[in-house]
């Protein structure tokens, strides 16, 4: 890790940088499948109060990348038990936001982030980490391919035409 690279817990001051990356991560996806990831007109409202609730669960991890004062990514983890049909080991790590503030950090911010957030879920007790990724976010897929993870499940979306 460089050292103008700092990775540190998640704070209020945060959260409008989190949202930020949050936003612009939302307009991508949503490129990429307008249904599922269609933005609400009020998202980065809604999402401030959510992660300042976030960052005060005690089953929340949440860090922010600071490079140059700057956030240059994020991550949160709910570490959450499996559903009762499966049995992984201990608890899951479900990382469903994890920002990078360009796509050419992931290798770097992205992955110390990522190393930061498991070894933390690990000594509280996770045994595999479920990381939430667009299909064709190529370079999130790169790092969580690097980092050893592999695909588990796939969504496949439609719309609903009421009148059918």
């Amino acid at each position: 890790m460089p050292k103008q690279l700092k990775i540190q817990p998640a704070q209020d001051v945060h959260v409008p940088a989190m949202v930020a990356l949050s936003e612009q991560k939302r307009t991508e996806y949503a490129a990429y499948q307008p249904v599922f990831w269609r933005k609400a007109a009020n998202s980065a409202a809604a999402q401030t109060p959510y992660f300042q609730r976030l960052l005060t669960q005690e089953n929340v991890l949440a860090l922010v990348a600071l490079q140059g004062g700057a956030v240059a990514g994020f991550v949160i983890a709910a570490l959450v038990p499996a559903p009762a049909v499966y049995n992984p080991g201990g608890l899951t790590c479900m990382i469903d936001d994890f920002c990078v503030a360009q796509p050419q950090q992931w290798l770097l911010v992205g992955r110390a982030l990522l190393a930061a957030v498991t070894a933390q879920a690990a000594a509280r007790g996770a045994s595999q980490a479920v990381v939430v990724c667009g299909h064709l976010d190529e370079p999130k897929r790169a790092l969580l391919r690097e980092a050893g993870l592999a695909i588990a499940s796939e969504w496949y979306v439609s719309p609903i035409d009421p009148e059918t």
